[in-house]
Parts: C-alpha cells; structure tokens; sequence
C-alpha cells in the first residue's frame, strides 16, 4: 500500500485543521459501522482508510455539516457503555486480599 500524505489529503480540503474534523468524522463513522467504505477494506485502521478515501476525493468537508443518525450516537453510547461495565465487573470480580485478623 502507498502511503498516504497530508499534502495529498489537503488537495480536497482547505487546510490542516479542516483535514483532522473530515478525517476524525470519517474515521468514527467506520469504526461505528455506520457508514460503508468507499474504497476496498486493504486491513487498514479506519483512522487510514478515511484518509485514503480524503485523498481519492471521495470524502469532503461537507461530511461536516451532513446530519448526524441519532442511530449513530446510540451506537456510540452502547459500545462506550459496554467499555466501562465490563471493566467495572472486571474491578469487582479480582479477589481482594484479606486482611490480618487482629487478636
């Protein structure tokens, strides 16, 4: 796989700043399932394929001001949800020392 330059990327959006908002959104919606790659899955990070799919021109700036599924932010809630409950219930299963009795 060729690799992927800010300068390539910042042929299709206006600067740097602009290029980490479309590629971070890009990035999420991948990572959540929520949206399709517009390119075929090379076993990349989906931080890499929203840059690579930036760099063909098939992403914009306009992802930014497209409207968000609630679906979206519920899956996001759940998988963050589930994050924290497990590692609660791992927390709470790990077998404490006793302490000492005293006489």
């Amino acid at each position: 796989m060729a690799r992927i330059t800010v300068e390539d990327c910042l042929d299709h959006v206006d600067n740097r700043f602009e290029l980490v908002m479309v590629s971070s959104k890009r990035a999420r919606q991948l990572a959540l399932g929520s949206k399709e790659p517009l390119l075929p899955w090379e076993n990349d990070k989906p931080t890499v394929m929203a840059l690579r799919e930036i760099e063909q021109g098939l992403i914009t700036a306009s992802i930014l001001t497209e409207k968000e599924d609630p679906a979206d932010f519920m899956m996001e809630a759940l998988s963050e949800e589930e994050g924290t409950t497990e590692a609660s219930s791992e927390a709470t299963t790990t077998e404490q020392p006793s302490a000492p009795e005293a006489e």
